[in-house]
């Protein structure tokens, strides 16, 4: 008990110093948490266009990003005869500019794909989208274009009739448009060529097997369970590295911030050291006192970081402009990591004054000034 109240009376006395480092042990948190699962929800999104009522995808093999990738058609019409798959479509994708607005995502898919049909229909409908020079716009794409159903809107160098809006629970999707596969064929010049096939088995016991009859009818192509293929695409890879790097770069910053203040906190203490020692504090129980403030500071100011990051989270997911591009899912494991990491870093920073604590000789510091 004598620790705790020595421990809570050390950091009252410096509470402007105390809340400097607890802010920025909050603020190191917030950004960590916020970052990742920003990140980690992008994935989540982009991972999902591919998934959408599928469980396998197949691509071409040795490829960074599928926007190069080249599924030919002739793959396409094979494989969805082999009676092991129940349902193949083909997905073209493509960035398309409009007026004001030069990065916008196109979906080259068929008309009995997933994504129409897991939609929610604001106007139009899925029995008008092969019409030709058509396009089905998602809700925000139809506000930033300013376009209705029924309404003309051009794309690149081409003018297209859009049939139908459609919101949809991906960012990408939502701020996306849609055409007609042969239509994005021939719009990006890729006739006969897919970017992926997604996949959906009739038995998901037969995945190797399907694999195995790809890899041998089309040794350029790769077919991947949807969680595999999350796993070891380079994009995500990339992501989820960068996410943890900026997290680990700020909780850095807050480890020193923590180190900076026990030491301060240490050479100010110096005849108060030496009184413990003198009234029989041991080496041990000085050095965990300093560890104690120290680990109390970092997870106070975890606990107010998570708090930070919870609500910066829910305000970007409510956001308008961001509706759809935001998961505010935050995952149980990235929390305790996260936690864990705070009580390391204040531990690790702590660390050096604990040391030099326990070094300090009663007698020289009964005159220290």
């Amino acid at each position: 008990m004598i620790f705790l109240k020595l421990i809570y009376t050390n950091l009252r006395r410096h509470r402007i110093r105390t809340f400097i480092t607890l802010a920025g042990i909050a603020f190191s948190v917030a950004a960590m948490l916020t970052v990742v699962t920003i990140l980690q929800g992008a994935v989540g999104m982009f991972s999902s266009l591919l998934s959408a009522g599928s469980e396998m995808v197949v691509f071409e093999k040795n490829i960074s990003d599928l926007f190069f990738s080249s599924v030919p058609d002739q793959a396409v019409k094979d494989i969805s005869t082999w009676p092991m798959v129940k349902k193949a479509n083909p997905v073209l994708f493509g960035i398309v500019s409009s007026a004001g607005h030069p990065l916008i995502t196109c979906f080259g898919i068929d008309s009995d794909d997933a994504r129409l049909k897991q939609a929610t229909w604001l106007s139009g409908s899925a029995e008008k989208f092969n019409t030709t020079d058509s396009i089905v716009l998602g809700e925000r794409a139809a506000e930033f274009l300013n376009a209705q159903t029924g309404e003309e809107v051009a794309i690149g160098h081409g003018k297209f009739h859009v049939t139908g809006v459609l919101r949809t629970r991906n960012g990408f999707e939502d701020g996306g448009v849609f055409m007609p596969l042969t239509e994005a064929q021939e719009f990006f010049h890729k006739q006969g060529i897919a970017s992926v096939m997604t996949i959906k088995l009739n038995d998901k016991n037969q995945h190797g097997a399907f694999k195995e009859r790809v890899k041998a009818a089309y040794p350029e192509l790769i077919a991947l369970e949807d969680e595999e293929f999350n796993r070891s695409y380079s994009q995500f890879k990339i992501l989820k590295a960068t996410a943890w790097a900026v997290g680990a770069c700020g909780m850095l910053l807050g480890g020193l911030g923590i180190a900076n203040t026990m030491i301060m906190s240490v050479f100010t203490r110096i005849r108060e050291i030496a009184i413990l020692r003198v009234n029989g504090f041991s080496n041990s129980q000085i050095a965990a006192v300093i560890l104690g403030e120290a680990a109390l500071v970092a997870m106070v100011g975890a606990v107010v970081g998570l708090l930070i990051g919870f609500v910066a989270i829910f305000a970007l997911k409510h956001t308008p402009a961001l509706h759809g591009y935001v998961d505010a899912t935050v995952d149980a494991p990235i929390i305790a990591i996260i936690l864990f990491v705070t009580c390391v870093t204040g531990v690790l920073g702590a660390l050096y004054p604990a040391g030099y604590a326990m070094r300090v000789r009663p007698v020289e510091a009964l005159r220290f000034e």
